[in-house]
């Protein structure tokens, strides 16, 4: 329940703001709307992460729309070196948001801040392979060590080999908008 109490940040907004699971986060991720930037993704099966590979992504926005129920997301893939633009959307399914990207994805918000969010992504691509992923992502170039390190324990409770997990921060030079 720790990265549940990181939700509470927000205790001054939200008073009743209580230690429940995932729902809380579902139900104020709209707080979370804006620009991030990926810092580390870990993932099962290390393909999926790798240059050229779908979900070798550098993000720059994402947009949860709770009133729609859908979320939004803004980000770059490398091919060859070169930066691609994607724009990718999905729709709020109980306390997951279903994606249509490489495959069905389920994509959720494990833990937040203002600087920082955690994410999981379930990803089931064309074949039926099903790929565990954890995202990290920030503000700015800088994660806090006690952010990375949360990162690092959803990883190892998602059952991710630590070596698994990809620094994208420091081979980021797509646009910034």
């Amino acid at each position: 329940m720790a990265s549940i109490q990181k939700i509470c940040w927000f205790k001054s907004v939200f008073p009743r703001c209580k230690k429940t699971h995932l729902n809380l986060i579902m139900t104020y991720s709209n707080l979370f709307t804006g620009r991030w930037l990926t810092h580390f993704i870990a993932a099962e099966n290390i393909d999926k992460i790798t240059e050229g590979a779908p979900f070798h992504i550098f993000m720059r926005y994402i947009e949860f729309d709770e009133e729609n129920g859908t979320i939004h997301f803004h980000f770059y893939i490398k091919k060859n070196g070169e930066c691609i633009e994607k724009y990718v959307s999905g729709l709020k399914e109980e306390n997951f948001y279903a994606v249509d990207y490489s495959g069905h994805n389920e994509f959720q918000v494990i833990s937040g801040d203002k600087n920082t969010l955690i994410t999981h992504n379930l990803n089931v691509d064309e074949d039926g392979r099903e790929t565990e992923m954890v995202g990290l992502f920030g503000l700015s170039d800088v994660v806090d060590p006690n952010r990375i390190e949360e990162f690092k324990n959803v990883v190892r409770e998602k059952g991710i080999p630590e070596e698994n997990i990809r620094n994208f921060i420091y081979n980021d030079n797509c646009p910034r908008e």
